[in-house]
């Protein structure tokens, strides 16, 4: 009965993010070397997953270790310059075959229906084309890197056309110029320029060294669970002046991540390949298990309205139920919804509060504080605090109070004092519950 309890749980969970995705496009990006890796296969499979969403998907692909090998083969040096590779005729060659072998296992990887594999009768159908036009990068410190390239425009039209149909569309990091030249382009200047032709609602980097903050630690090679844009080029800055301790991996694909952003791509996701099943865990969980970066704040904090009703009872029913706050049936809050301000998280509601004016008193009371439990102790109740705070101080009030009987440290923290109840505003007292026996704590406000 748990079992099925928590499947249940876990599939309402999901379904939002099942909504909103269908018709999307996401852009999904990764190197050779995670084509190189066994664990491909799977990955594959959650990429067909996502397309049986209805998700719209774009994959573009990387091919260096498969173009090294290639080199080491033929006894071809390797030239590069400020990282980039030298392209010469022979190397063109060896870029061209080895793209185009890592370009067709992953066809074929797509194109897989094993009847054991989570894709079983699947169809899903992939398509190629020269979506891509590049042009040369010409001379760098001196040094002529031939056929290597860059991006000169996506042509998004006839992405869209395949994507319309239903179809997957994979790029491979190949350009071709109007006069017919092939060129050498990096994966992460094709899926970022791609993704921003597209107005694609998610960009997605698969990398391969990359360690998000958790709670109880406090790594400096970590990266933060969430990012704006503006977060992100102080981070890079940082980064670039070696005053932060983060791998060339994350300084290259912050920049293109912040590119993406500042073009017209809504957020853009940095993943561990190396976590099973990453992109689902990623996309289909509100926390996830990368890092975003998004243009804005994903955190909101407004002013109730009656459509936040059922909302605000889902937050505080649990908190109800252990006595920690008073009860509120559906009506009363519904009379009172003027009252309470809501803390969003990325369209989720994670907190609220309530302001009770007292005229007489020139005071107004703090009531209905709560917190979403997986977004307790992370400063969201201490937003919520200032917030109505200030609404006091805007009300042209001088004194703030609270009445409560399981979080006396938490106020005691953040500046309250106890006293007795004898010093609340008149009216509060005679609606004092002796049976609940709430400590009460007031704040002196400065204007």
């Amino acid at each position: 009965m748990k079992l099925n309890t928590n499947f249940v749980a876990w599939f309402r969970s999901v379904a939002p993010y099942i909504n909103a995705f269908r018709g999307k496009t996401f852009v999904i990006a990764f190197s050779g070397e995670i084509v190189s890796d066994e664990k491909f296969v799977e990955l594959v499979h959650d990429i067909n997953l996502l397309a049986s969403l209805g998700v719209r998907l774009v994959l573009v692909h990387g091919a260096r270790p498969q173009i090294q090998t290639q080199l080491t083969e033929n006894n071809l040096p390797t030239k590069s310059v400020m990282g980039m590779r030298v392209t010469d005729p022979a190397t063109l060659q060896c870029v061209k075959e080895s793209a185009g072998r890592v370009h067709v296992e992953i066809e074929a990887l797509l194109s897989m229906g094993l009847p054991n594999s989570p894709m079983a009768n699947a169809s899903i159908r992939v398509t190629s084309g020269n979506f891509v036009t590049a042009c040369p990068i010409g001379v760098l410190d001196g040094v002529d890197l031939m056929h290597t390239g860059k991006v000169r425009k996506i042509n998004p039209a006839a992405i869209r056309s395949h994507l319309e149909l239903g179809e997957l569309v994979l790029i491979s990091p190949l350009g071709y110029s109007p006069t017919g030249e092939i060129f050498n382009l990096t994966m992460e200047n094709v899926a970022t320029e791609t993704a921003i032709a597209l107005n694609a609602e998610k960009l997605i980097f698969l990398l391969d060294s990359i360690r998000i903050e958790e709670a109880e630690t406090d790594k400096p090679d970590s990266l933060p669970r969430e990012l704006t844009v503006v977060e992100s080029k102080l981070l890079h800055k940082k980064i670039m002046h070696k005053s932060t301790k983060h791998t060339d991996e994350i300084k290259q694909f912050l920049h293109h991540a912040i590119k993406a952003c500042e073009g017209s791509v809504d957020r853009v996701h940095l993943i561990n390949r190396h976590i099973d099943g990453a992109i689902l865990q990623e996309l289909f969980t509100h926390n996830g298990i990368g890092c975003m970066i998004s243009q804005e704040s994903l955190q909101t904090l407004r002013k109730a309205g009656i459509e936040d009703v059922g909302g605000i009872l889902q937050l505080i029913e649990p908190l109800e139920a252990e006595g920690v706050l008073v009860r509120r049936n559906r009506e009363l809050l519904e009379i009172e919804i003027e009252r309470f301000v809501i803390l969003e998280h990325d369209g989720m509601m994670i907190g609220c509060a309530a302001l009770y004016p007292f005229s007489d008193e020139k005071a107004c009371e703090l009531a209905c504080l709560a917190v979403h439990p997986d977004y307790r102790n992370t400063g969201y109740g201490g937003l919520l605090l200032k917030q109505i705070e200030a609404e006091t101080v805007i009300l042209g009030y001088k004194k703030i109070f609270v009445l409560t009987t399981h979080a006396a440290h938490w106020f005691i923290e953040h500046g309250f004092s106890e006293t007795k109840f004898t010093n609340l505003p008149k009216e509060k007292q005679g609606l004092y519950n002796y049976q609940r026996r709430s400590k009460v704590f007031i704040k002196n406000l400065q204007h």
